[in-house]
């Protein structure tokens, strides 16, 4: 059992909702969150609904505010520069998650100290997800695993916390859906303090409709991952590149080398040429993973001392 905390002030938590067309949902997630965390301010982000979203987040008591960028990438970047608090719940507002688990998801945050807290999604009857959807999930979570550590099962969960210090650290780039595998390797290769936390996962109220693509924000997903990797990455990226066409090399230059050692010869100079070019590019692919991995080194220090910067500025006001 987590022990309690004070509500705290209001502007202490804050929940950031980013929203595109969920007039049917929004509001009942309003006030389920106001509900339980009544300290907390609300903040609904509008990026271009067509519907009447914003009126409807309006009434249920949250502060609506409008991102024009297209995005949900766009949005997160855009609330974590507005909005000031000491803790920061993302949460979507299609009604899928659960409100009453943000007081403990906070007091686990707050008891260890930890930037971000990922909310694991679990079914709570079956169906909730789509196939494509699960099976697309536990691939990029076993993907991120591999490459960056597994400390999470659930990297695309869109209910999180996170600390000030993560917050007003966090570079954003990803532009899309794409933001959450972003958030989560950020955390990962700065060995930031992180955590998982179950929580039920909710099907999705009648007339509500996913805006996730599953072929095509799947690839933007994927694309995200391999970019990350190879930015975070680049030895690993680029050394790996190196080896296949060094074995590629070999596997094409040695019948012409042992056709050489026993004849003297060179019969296939296109196969030499081409072989011997493979070779070359494969050193070239070392040394750019050397180089970048250097800067890379140099770019997470930074990333760290901002991050340490802002948990210093939050110690001391």
């Amino acid at each position: 059992m987590l022990p309690s905390f004070p509500a705290g002030a209001p502007g202490e938590i804050a929940v950031l909702i980013p929203c595109f067309n969920e007039a049917g949902t929004v509001a009942s997630v309003v006030r389920s969150f106001l509900a339980v965390l009544p300290g907390a301010v609300v903040y609904v982000y509008d990026n271009n609904s067509v519907d009447n979203t914003s009126e409807e987040a309006r009434q249920a008591g949250a502060v609506v505010r409008r991102e024009p960028v297209q995005g949900k990438g766009m949005v997160v970047r855009r609330m974590f520069a507005d909005v000031e608090a000491d803790y920061y719940i993302l949460v979507d507002g299609d009604g899928t998650y659960d409100a009453s688990a943000a007081p403990d998801m906070i007091r686990l945050a707050r008891l260890e100290n930890l930037a971000m807290l990922v909310a694991r999604r679990v079914e709570d009857s079956a169906g909730v997800w789509r196939s494509g959807h699960r099976l697309g999930n536990r691939l990029f979570s076993a993907a991120v695993a591999g490459l960056f550590g597994a400390r999470f099962t659930d990297i695309l969960s869109g209910y999180r916390v996170f600390s000030r210090p993560f917050v007003k650290s966090f570079p954003v780039f990803c532009g899309g859906f794409e933001i959450e595998a972003e958030l989560t390797v950020h955390a990962l290769t700065l060995g930031l303090p992180v955590a998982e936390m179950a929580t039920v996962y909710r099907e999705r109220p009648a007339g509500s409709v996913s805006k996730l693509k599953t072929c095509s924000d799947g690839f933007r997903i994927l694309r995200a991952i391999v970019i990350l990797f190879r930015n975070e990455r680049p030895f690993s990226f680029f050394g790996s590149l190196g080896l296949f066409f060094l074995l590629l090399a070999g596997g094409l230059g040695w019948p012409v080398v042992a056709t050489f050692l026993e004849t003297g010869l060179v019969p296939r100079f296109p196969t030499a040429i081409l072989a011997t070019g493979l070779a070359l590019y494969s050193l070239i692919m070392f040394a750019c993973g050397l180089i970048l991995d250097t800067v890379t080194k140099g770019r997470r220090e930074m990333k760290v001392l901002f991050y340490l910067n802002a948990l210093r500025a939050r110690a001391n006001s």
